[in-house]
């Protein structure tokens, strides 16, 4: 499929989707604690996602089982909720929520810092916040996805940090996942060109340590080849003549 540039319309029922999954991530993020289970975290997210007159993206896309993706420590992506998986002190928690309504989607999520982790779960979540903004900056009509990617590898690596270069944002409308692939990583002045009216993700996942990944046996959960922790900012925007705006920004 070719790239797509929304009409006034679309791009509308975007900001409703996007502030529909905003609202869903942080009625999560309010609740968030050391006791809880992942599988609450999927509980809370499909109840939310229905009061928000919407339905969860992820159930049931490609298979997979869950509402959300709940991604802790050296999980990279992907991570799957679970009553066995339960929150502790000094934990870091990304939760990947992505809303469809009306026939449009809105893809976002955190990193959490439970309780009083180390300086190294702060660093590597700051570092990966930091990350997705540069990424955001960068976003313009006629920017190339190079510049993106470009600019999201040079503010890891500032901070001795590395991006995993598998996973990216994407394009981002009546699908989930369409067209353009957007890497994190890239070279300035090359690759294509944005234009206004797309819709994509910017979704760095950064590595306190190397930044390669491997899946385990249940064909979803991606972690840290080397067991470091790693985390994740996601923001849908859409691509305005002279930045972006942001569907997903929370109140």
């Amino acid at each position: 499929m070719g790239l797509v540039v929304l009409s006034d319309t679309e791009q509308a029922k975007m900001r409703r989707a996007g502030a529909a999954a905003a609202a869903t991530l942080a009625f999560v993020g309010a609740r968030v604690a050391a006791g809880i289970t992942t599988a609450q975290i999927d509980s809370w997210v499909r109840e939310h996602t229905k009061a928000t007159g919407g339905t969860p993206s992820q159930l049931g896309y490609q298979g997979f089982p869950h509402a959300v993706c709940t991604s802790r420590n050296e999980v990279v992506c992907h991570g799957m909720p679970s009553p066995r998986v339960v929150l502790r002190d000094g934990d870091i928690l990304n939760v990947d929520v992505t809303t469809q309504l009306d026939g449009y989607h809105g893809d976002t999520s955190a990193t959490f810092v439970i309780g009083q982790a180390s300086a190294e779960a702060r660093h590597v979540t700051e570092v990966a916040a930091k990350c997705r903004d540069a990424g955001i900056a960068v976003v313009r009509d006629g920017a190339r996805l190079g510049d993106v990617g470009a600019a999201i590898d040079e503010a890891a690596r500032a901070e001795g940090c590395s991006i995993v270069k598998d996973f990216g944002g994407h394009g981002i409308g009546r699908r989930m996942h369409m067209d353009p692939h957007v890497a994190h990583w890239g070279t300035r002045g090359r690759g294509g060109r944005l234009r206004a009216g797309m819709a994509i993700t910017i979704e760095p996942m950064v590595n306190l340590g190397r930044a390669e990944i491997r899946m385990l046996d249940d064909g979803w959960t991606i972690v840290t080849a080397d067991g470091s922790l790693s985390a994740q900012w996601e923001h849908t925007l859409i691509v305005t003549k002279d930045g972006a705006e942001i569907t997903t920004l929370r109140s």
